[in-house]
């Protein structure tokens, strides 16, 4: 076991001991929350209990668990008792992080013991099993067997044989101009008689492959783009093997201050609008700061989606802030390699984090209803996972430990002691609501640290699904605010709601940001920076 594995395992046991002696130090609190769902357990069982799922749980929709009293009594009682675990955990005196520790585990648990797991008391899977006769188990005993053997023990969330990236996703033309160890470079193909002078260089995260920004005809950012007369480059990045173990956070900067170079020699902009969101949001922001310290100026603007730059103030937010650091620590102790994180181990971590929407729900799916996955393109990116090399991975742990990009003591790279205020440009920043990888308020607070202005935007959506919010959709809608505001709930406070999708907000922003309009490039690429092969390009297609 390494030295840091060996820390990590400390650390939990250390979170035990501090739960131990809270819980010992205050008695009084657990028996009064046993009470309550003793008490709470009664009614339910004498008719007389209101307990109601919280907004969001979609486990008790069924109408049967309200309409039989006997499956009411049923929900009800395990909400009391899951409630009872949820407040003495909020009542305990620890740390910040050893509570979130404590209420991941105590979480797990509550959520595997959910009536809904269960064949015999899950309604909908019994109605189910009672129409066919039982045929539904005996699929969904096959799903399980071939999950068990094929998908890391979870149950699938997504029916891979419908796609294939290159024919069903990722399609809009373009060419790989550039490429080297870390990265491929794609130049998409004009489809209108003018584009901007100023082009657009997205830099998406490390952890999954580039193409959720071009996802699929009509659900695609990149062909939106394109279509709204911008030149538009992206990065593809390479699907490390142990042989890349030493790729560091530096060496992903340095990465991509020679593409976007590339960028600018190709089209002949001095500089560009630089985009990233999660993970590669970070490392955006990183270079454009890199460049505000070198003083080259090379970024026209930033725009960062559902990215968290500064955890300094995490105790100001919601307690999801700190869900970043937990999985990936998670995700190193179910890691079997050395070199790499292997991307099924996080994506494993991220689904135990929230286990009813990510496990749970398939489960009762696939094995008690005995359904087929859903052929949805989104959760088919999400499973074409990609490796972590082992020093990124460090990088970015104690990059969120020292508090970020504006943290004491915040990252070098380069020689350059960064910081936000060294990004002067003007800034988009987009959060979503109901996001629990980065929750929107911390990454609201990247806003105080910036060196130039800034405008953000708050999605009615979680992580993933705020960012593909093509316009259409009649359920959606963002939030606002042209007044002053310097904190989560001032924001709140001054927003206006706004109907449909953010896109046409920020392109509408990024347009007044795009410089001339100019005479529409003939082909991709140049004399110095031939175009090889077709987007999606061959990094992409590399197994992990």
């Amino acid at each position: 076991m390494s030295a840091k594995r060996v820390e990590n395992a400390a650390d939990l046991a250390l979170s035990m001991v501090g739960l131990a002696a809270s819980a010992l130090a205050r008695p009084q609190t657990a028996v009064a929350h046993a009470l309550r769902a003793s008490q709470q357990t009664l009614e339910s069982l004498t008719g007389r209990g209101t307990l109601q799922p919280a907004k969001g749980d979609k486990r008790f929709r069924d109408p049967v668990w309200t309409s039989n009293p006997g499956y009411n009594a049923l929900m009800q009682s395990y909400l009391a008792w899951s409630n009872a675990v949820s407040g003495w955990v909020d009542g305990l005196d620890v740390t910040a992080r050893d509570k979130l520790r404590v209420r991941i585990a105590t979480d797990l648990v509550t959520d595997a013991l959910a009536p809904t797991n269960a064949l015999l008391t899950n309604p909908a899977a019994m109605k189910v099993t009672l129409e066919q006769g039982g045929r539904n188990l005996v699929v969904g005993m096959r799903q399980f067997l071939s999950d068990m053997t094929a998908n890391g023990g979870l149950p699938s969330m997504v029916d891979k044989s419908k796609f294939e990236v290159g024919s069903d996703l990722a399609l809009t033309p373009g060419r790989v101009v550039y490429a080297e160890d870390h990265l491929e470079l794609i130049q998409y193909a004009p489809t209108t008689a003018e584009v901007r002078a100023r082009p657009v260089f997205i830099v998406p995260p490390q952890i999954n492959k580039f193409y959720i920004w071009d996802l699929a005809p009509g659900r695609s950012i990149v062909e939106a783009l394109v279509a709204e007369g911008h030149q538009v480059f992206i990065v593809s990045w390479k699907n490390p093997t142990e042989s890349e173990a030493h790729w560091t956070l530096e060496s992903y900067v340095e990465a991509l201050d020679r593409a976007t170079a590339v960028a600018c020699d190709i089209s002949g902009s001095p500089d560009l609008n630089l985009v990233g969101a999660c993970s590669g949001g970070i490392t955006a922001a990183l270079l454009a700061a890199l460049w505000g310290a070198r003083g080259v100026e090379r970024a026209g603007s930033l725009s960062l989606f559902v990215a968290i730059l500064d955890v300094s103030g995490a105790q100001d937010t919601s307690m999801g802030l700190f869900a970043s650091f937990e999985t990936l620590e998670l995700a190193r102790m179910l890691s079997r390699s050395k070199g790499v994180l292997a991307g099924k181990d996080l994506e494993r971590a991220f689904a135990w984090l929230r286990p009813n929407d990510l496990i749970w729900s398939y489960w009762v799916n696939n094995y008690l209803i005995g359904e087929a996955p859903p052929a949805f393109d989104l959760l088919y990116w999400n499973a074409d996972t990609t490796n972590l090399p082992a020093a990124l991975h460090s990088d970015m742990l104690q990059l969120i430990e020292t508090g970020g990009v504006t943290g004491e003591g915040g990252p070098t790279i380069c020689g350059h002691a960064l910081s936000l205020k060294d990004i002067r440009c003007d800034a988009y920043l987009m959060g979503g609501e109901t996001d629990h990888i980065t929750p929107w308020d911390g990454c609201y607070l990247t806003r105080a640290g910036l060196g130039g202005s800034s405008t953000f935007v708050l999605s009615q959506s979680g992580h993933v699904q705020s960012l593909i919010n093509p316009p259409g959709n009649p359920k959606a809608r963002f939030l606002s605010n042209d007044g002053e505001h310097a904190t989560p709930d001032a924001f709140l406070a001054g927003a206006e709601t706004h109907a449909g999708s953010w896109w046409p907000h920020w392109h509408r922003w990024l347009d007044a940001r795009g410089g001339d309009r100019i005479a529409a490039p003939k082909a991709v690429g140049s004399r110095r920076h031939r175009p090889s092969a077709d987007a999606p390009g061959t990094y992409v297609r590399a197994a992990a």
